[in-house]
């Protein structure tokens, strides 16, 4: 996925409100971004970090005029990590076009945001066609790392142990149900459910595995001109 326009540089100020930043430029302008991430975002909010962001095309109707996309870990070496939750959706339809996933390559047609379940939930994605069961796809967003693992979630997210809920059940109903979780960072080596953070997620997660839920996680590949899905990372 290409950027619209080219990044800018600039120097975290505060995150504030979940959807707003205060960013300084390298001119030493002060500008307020629109932050795409919902999330408790740990470990990349310090003030001071370097960011870097897109300015909004003039023909969008926006208030705000800049989106924020990056931010360099402070606490792992000052590797970039996308903060933006609205790209993983988008990385995984682009590879699904282009047969990137191999774990998804038997399909040959999908769906977004389609309603399903007992909960009235959407999924990411629908995926039909080929010689599999039909198959419930659900993209989770991954951004914390410790030490080499991407981990998540980074707080407690009762959206998501229902979203497992969901995806055990249509397991149940002869379906097949997937979590994959994009890691928008280049530098985990691995995959782990963040227990100590959220355990009944990371219960229920155990639960949806031995009933037949799959588990994928892939990172992703991040560059000045955009990002791409990246290669597979183990699970542990």
């Amino acid at each position: 996925m290409k950027f619209p326009t080219p990044l800018l540089s600039g120097t975290l100020i505060k995150r504030y409100k979940r959807f707003l930043a205060d960013i300084r430029l390298e001119t030493g302008e002060e500008i307020t971004a629109h932050c795409a991430n919902s999330g408790s975002m740990l470990g990349l909010k310090d003030e001071g970090s370097p960011v870097y962001i897109t300015k909004v095309p003039e023909e969008a109707k926006r208030k705000l005029r800049y989106d924020w996309q990056f931010i360099e870990d402070i606490h792992n070496g000052n590797k970039w990590v996308g903060i933006n939750t609205s790209w993983p959706n988008n990385l995984v339809e682009e590879a699904l076009i282009k047969k990137h996933i191999p774990e998804l390559i038997a399909y040959t047609n999908f769906k977004r945001e389609m309603k399903y379940g007992l909960q009235n939930s959407r999924i990411d994605f629908y995926l039909s066609g080929g010689s599999l069961p039909p198959c419930y796809l659900e993209i989770k967003n991954v951004t914390l790392k410790i030490e080499n693992t991407a981990q998540f979630p980074d707080a407690v997210t009762a959206r998501g142990k229902k979203h497992l809920e969901e995806l055990t059940h249509m397991v149940s109903e002869g379906f097949r149900s997937i979590v994959l979780y994009v890691v928008q960072r280049q530098d985990c080596t691995r995959f782990e459910v963040a227990s100590h953070i959220d355990s009944a997620y990371a219960a229920t997660a155990q639960q949806a595995k031995e009933k037949g839920v799959e588990f994928l996680c892939y990172s992703c590949d991040i560059n000045k001109e955009g990002i791409t899905l990246g290669k597979p990372l183990p699970l542990t």
